[in-house]
């Protein structure tokens, strides 16, 4: 069994910062594109980042330049980095791995609310 759990949400202030992880655990023998994504209350779930297993990411228009996403493939985990904080990046925050175990195939974590408010 493959397993992704997530930490790192909260409630911030606008402005503030919070850092996620996400770390994958189980029968794993490669892991390809790891990432992000959100859905606020309403609206759709939508991809925030996600960094292939060379390094090379890919951000939401509405993140860039506040949001840094990075991995450390050796504990199996991503990160995501998030600067700047707006009210409307409220949302459910959820990871996602592109994983080899018995076959490839995505897996998610349980999701990390994190609520920018006053």
């Amino acid at each position: 069994q493959v397993q992704l759990v997530e930490s790192g949400g909260g409630l911030v202030q606008p402005g503030g910062s919070l850092r996620l992880s996400c770390a994958a655990s189980g029968s794993i023998f490669s892991i390809n594109d790891m990432g992000w994504y959100r859905q606020a209350p309403g609206k759709q779930r939508e991809l925030v980042a996600r960094i292939t297993d060379g390094g090379s990411t890919k951000y939401a228009d509405s993140v860039k330049g506040r949001f840094t996403i990075s991995r450390d493939n050796a504990k199996n985990t991503v990160y995501l980095q998030m600067n700047s904080l707006k009210p409307e990046d409220t949302a459910a925050y959820y990871c996602y791995a592109d994983i080899l175990s018995r076959l490839w195939a995505d897996y998610w974590g349980q999701g990390t609310q994190v609520t920018v408010s006053s």
